[in-house]
């Protein structure tokens, strides 16, 4: 078990001083993170609604805040190129982020055109029942990619490895609510970036 926590922070701190320099992107995690976390109170009573507020907002500004405001040269303070943190990376690294947000951007264009996905379900008589019906399939997705990547891992890396990453993600939301909480404020102050990022903005 003590493995298995020290390999979680690891994870956790690689995560953190790899990805996490904006305070912009750090901002967004936060709201990712309330989000989430009502999404998650949501699940035991609609998890249809909870998917589509998890994908529509959660994951939208989760994902942003990597593409568009996290610093994509050298990382000074890491001492690490952008490309060697791609190759390194344990979960979803940018590429690996665009194929399954585009897998995610198809699914409704899919459903729209084959409302009863081959058969899953059965037409949709209205706008609401089509949004729920994309809700499930979104939360197959989620519950799709989690599973994937860690079997991946299990195999690529190791089954601690692959555990520690899946644990990771779906406590991702606690602990980015936590660490993240002050960034917003620190943002309208007028920082920019991390303080180990300083050097690297400049």
């Amino acid at each position: 078990m003590t493995s298995f926590r020290a390999h979680l922070h690891e994870q956790r701190w690689d995560d953190h001083r790899y990805y996490h320099h904006s305070l912009v992107n750090q901002s967004l995690h936060f709201i990712s993170a309330c989000t989430f976390l009502t999404a998650y109170m949501l699940m035991f009573k609609d998890p249809a609604l909870a998917s589509l507020l998890g994908w529509t907002i959660a994951m939208t500004t989760r994902q942003c805040g990597h593409f568009f405001f996290e610093p994509k040269g050298y990382d000074v303070a890491n001492q690490a190129t952008h490309e060697y943190k791609e190759e390194v990376k344990v979960g979803y690294n940018l590429f690996r982020k665009v194929v399954f947000m585009a897998i995610w951007a198809v699914i409704p264009v899919a459903l729209w055109f084959n409302p009863t996905m081959f058969g899953l379900f059965d037409a949709a008589t209205g706008k609401v029942e089509w949004l729920r019906h994309l809700g499930y399939l979104w939360l197959g997705l989620g519950a799709g990619g989690l599973a994937f990547r860690v079997i991946q891992l299990c195999f690529t890396r190791g089954v601690q490895t692959g555990l520690v990453w899946g644990t990771k993600i779906v406590t991702d939301p606690f602990n980015d609510f936590w660490l993240y909480r002050k960034a917003p404020g620190r943002l309208l102050r007028g920082e920019r970036f991390d303080h180990w990022a300083t050097a690297e903005a400049n």
